[in-house]
């Protein structure tokens, strides 16, 4: 697989892109897997989440859980895929898991002002963008609990269909984005109570948008916010990021569109996703469990 992300072996590539093509999801039905316990998964429904993760790195399943809260359901799924290293950091439950409600309703305080714990819109990107290497976000799971009165709706875009689309439009533009300094994620501060100083809570995180792991899969860590992000400042980095902005900004053939209802899920390995913008009622509150791990979806 690794010569098919070499820009000097145009033969490899051509092979990948055309398989690509003829198998890439153009329809959110094409990646539904309708299943029955997400806990004890059948081997048949296991086989059709693992094939779909191998042919374009995400699957939906549709389960029979409904408004369970259970977080049990997105934990054991998540093992059963081996998806078993998963991310903690300083916004997630003791258990890894974070609940994914407008701050109002969420367990810790320190959530409100992050964008995902409000009911604005978030705009195109993959999780774990801000992680260090040695913490890479390989595997994504969202599991709804219940959805929102209105919106919430998700597009989703196959990061190797991405990769495509820029390559074909210039090969330079990948050279520029696998940079080790491409992008850089500067440091997040904190205000001590005491001292009333800026202290540095995260450092800054400069990496690459686009690489290629131990195993020779894709890796894509981007966001398409304009704010706290600093882009390599040379003309090919900034016209590969342009590019990259207008490739997402209209529906490709390959952009699936859809929302996570109760029971519902997404497993994928860390493709691009954004979220509309919604609204809640006192009946209806938004809860999905987000788990983040530094593993694949696993054949076996």
């Amino acid at each position: 697989m690794p010569g098919c992300f070499d820009l000097a072996d145009e033969q490899a590539y051509a092979r990948w892109r055309e398989q690509k093509f003829d198998t890439a999801p153009r329809r959110l039905n094409d990646i539904v897997v309708e299943i029955n316990d997400p806990r004890a998964l059948q081997p048949a429904e296991r086989q059709r989440i693992v094939d779909l993760n191998a042919r374009c790195n995400m699957a939906i399943y549709v389960g029979k859980t409904g408004a369970d809260p259970d977080k049990q359901i997105p934990r054991k799924l998540g093992s059963q895929l081996g998806l078993t290293r998963i991310d903690s950091h300083w916004l997630t439950d003791d258990d890894a898991i974070s609940p994914i409600s407008v701050s109002g309703t969420a367990a810790r305080g320190e959530r409100k002002g992050f964008i995902p714990y409000t009911d604005k819109p978030i705009k195109w990107h993959t999780d774990g963008y801000y992680n260090p290497p040695e913490r890479t976000i390989r595997g994504l799971l969202l599991h709804c609990v219940q959805s929102a009165a209105a919106g919430g709706a998700n597009q989703l875009l196959d990061h190797e269909i991405a990769y495509i689309l820029l390559r074909d439009e210039n090969p330079d533009f990948i050279r520029a984005l696998t940079a080790v300094d491409a992008m850089t994620i500067p440091p997040r501060m904190d205000e001590t109570a005491v001292a009333h100083q800026a202290q540095v809570a995260r450092p800054a995180q400069p990496g690459p948008v686009f690489s290629v792991d131990a195993a020779g899969f894709l890796h894509m860590r981007y966001t398409a916010r304009s704010i706290s992000i600093l882009w390599r400042a040379d003309p090919l980095t900034q016209a590969a990021v342009a590019a990259l902005t207008r490739l997402l900004a209209t529906p490709t053939a390959w952009t699936l569109h859809g929302r996570l209802e109760p029971g519902m899920g997404l497993v994928c390995n860390n493709v691009l996703h954004d979220r509309g913008g919604f609204t809640e009622t006192p009946a209806q509150r938004r809860l999905l469990y987000r788990a983040r791990y530094y593993d694949r979806v696993a054949a076996s």
